[in-house]
């Protein structure tokens, strides 16, 4: 299964988005692609965000809907944090973090944690041992 990184859903859902070819080209060959609960809210965030969407932000209701409709019409489930989070998240902060990257990690802990692949556009990834990391090229 593969967890998509924020930036993915977003180019995803964003048709504006420069990334969204890419991210749409992914989509259409993905395997088992899932939420977590940090880029659930982050896409919600995202997609309420003057800023983000370029002038054109979604109200609540509208960005909730958009949300719901990827979880129940495309069949994208929102997982659990697997067992043994905590312990691979302590093993990638223990020898220091930039303090922005502390998503990132978590992130990358969830994948390692549940033995999941990690998709994104961002290359920081790549900096976590043992992390499979599909980078999808902008």
């Amino acid at each position: 299964m593969d967890l998509l990184d924020l930036n993915v859903w977003f180019a995803l859902l964003v048709p504006e988005h420069p990334f969204h070819p890419r991210a749409r080209a992914y989509w259409e060959r993905a395997s088992d692609p899932f939420l977590v609960r940090v880029t659930a809210l982050g896409l919600l965030r995202l997609l309420t965000n003057a800023k983000a969407m370029d002038g054109k932000p979604l109200g609540v209701g509208e960005a909730w809907k958009v949300y719901w409709e990827l979880r129940l019409s495309s069949g994208v489930p929102l997982l659990e944090e697997p067992g043994g989070l905590d312990e691979a998240l302590a093993d990638l902060v223990r020898g220091g973090l930039s303090p922005r990257l502390w998503t990132d990690a978590y992130l990358a802990a969830f994948a390692l944690a549940g033995g999941h692949r990690l998709v994104t556009f961002d290359q920081d990834f790549l900096r976590f041992p043992g992390l499979e990391v599909l980078h999808l090229s902008p």
